[in-house]
């Protein structure tokens, strides 16, 4: 995005970009930059607060007419509101600890939380008229337990047309991990994207699973589904030393 800027301002057209990552702005010299404190994937803050993405959008477009430039970056003041932990929120259960185990161990158990967090799911939905959840084109519970075949060793075939079996491995584990964070934030509470990561990584059986499909997956021939496994399955920020 830097380089195209540079490209456009060479047309005549003002830019500004949206940096989530101060160093790598600093490197790439953008024409203009707003620098933002937030976590990656949300360049304007807090997901359904229009009036803070609308504060980041503003202070954005202000770098286009006060003057100076180019290659600046301007640093957003105010930290993302729903970074800081709600001390009322509760997750939808307290699991048992998962975090060992053999794989058909934890294949059932994840298979067995999908079903236990149905009706917190629904009560998302009900909530917010909408869900991530979707990907694969299957059910959640038939998610599950194409991911937990996985885990299993039995490697099975990709359920739709046109898509192979490691595709949609990715797209199953995507609908896994929305729709446990989906059913973890239904309600009041306003839980910060770290609560519910470390909920979601640390204390369920779908966390635990991943980690150990990941592992498992790794160790495979298949380039292609290495390569998915690698970069997908698991967040960067969430992996183990």
């Amino acid at each position: 995005m830097s380089a195209l800027g540079h490209y456009l301002e060479e047309e005549g057209l003002a830019t500004v970009a949206i940096a989530l990552i101060r160093p790598q702005a600093e490197r790439t010299k953008p024409p203009r930059a707003l620098w933002v404190p937030f976590e990656l994937g949300r360049p304007l803050g807090p997901p359904s607060d229009a009036a803070f993405q609308k504060r980041v959008l503003l202070a954005a477009l202000h770098m286009l007419v006060e003057g100076g430039g180019p290659l600046r970056i301007v640093d957003f003041t105010d930290d993302d509101p729903r970074a800081r932990p709600d001390p009322t929120w509760q997750p939808p259960f307290v699991p048992a600890t998962v975090t060992n185990g053999l794989a058909e161990s934890l294949a059932s158990r994840l298979e067995a939380e999908v079903l236990l967090l149905g009706g917190a799911h629904q009560r998302w939905i009900a909530q917010y008229d909408r869900s991530t959840v979707g990907l694969s084109g299957s059910a959640i519970a038939d998610s599950a337990r194409y991911v937990a075949d996985w885990l299993r060793g039995k490697a099975p075939a990709g359920p739709r047309d046109g898509f192979s079996a490691p595709l949609i491995l990715r797209f199953a584990v995507d609908d896994l991990k929305a729709y446990c964070l989906e059913a973890a934030s239904a309600g009041t509470a306003k839980p910060s994207s770290r609560q519910l990561g470390d909920w979601l990584w640390n204390e369920t059986a779908t966390g635990a699973a991943l980690y150990a499909l990941r592992e498992l997956l790794l160790t495979q021939d298949d380039e292609r589904l290495r390569l998915i496994v690698a970069n997908f399955m698991v967040p960067a920020a969430r992996m183990r030393g």
